[in-house]
């Protein structure tokens, strides 16, 4: 049996991934929902204050010059903001973005793994602070600090 998310940062509407075990992910997502077009993407946490969260990258998500499309790679990272941020330890809440700012510091390839590994580096009532890397092979691609601001807790 699944335990509640409040007790184990679990990120609303994720269950254990089948095929990854340790790892959480978004299995319901609505084929034809913006947040799909990314693909499967699986987190879990990784010490006090940090998480990995992870896509798999195909040609779809290419540009016209053969690397990962920058539009594609900042929507992993805001979902990652999201995932990973809760993963981290991120209190249970409703979030919208706040602002992303991304460095582009290599080419992301298709058919490799992409992992976000974030760090939540604060929350106060009202804000979360995020920072990160992402890294293909081990090597950083991006990186990246967004902040999510709370709506309205989760009841």
């Amino acid at each position: 049996m699944d335990a509640p998310e409040d007790i184990d940062n679990r990120p609303s509407g994720a269950r254990e991934d089948p095929d990854h075990p340790g790892w959480y992910s978004w299995i319901d997502l609505p084929a034809d929902s913006f947040a799909a077009q990314t693909g499967k993407m699986i987190f879990r946490p990784d010490g006090p204050g940090r998480a990995v969260v992870r896509m798999f990258p195909e040609q779809r998500h290419l540009n016209l010059g053969g690397s990962l499309h920058g539009g594609m790679v900042m929507s992993f990272i805001d979902m990652a903001l999201f995932g990973g941020g809760r993963c981290a330890g991120m209190r249970r809440a409703h979030y919208v973005t706040l602002d992303l700012t991304t460095k582009f510091m290599g080419r992301g390839e298709a058919g490799k793994p992409l992992d976000a590994h974030v760090e939540l580096v604060r929350q106060t009532r009202s804000l979360a602070f995020l920072q990160g890397v992402v890294r293909q092979d081990g090597e950083p691609c991006y990186s990246f600090s967004g902040t999510l601001k709370k709506l309205r807790d989760v009841t």
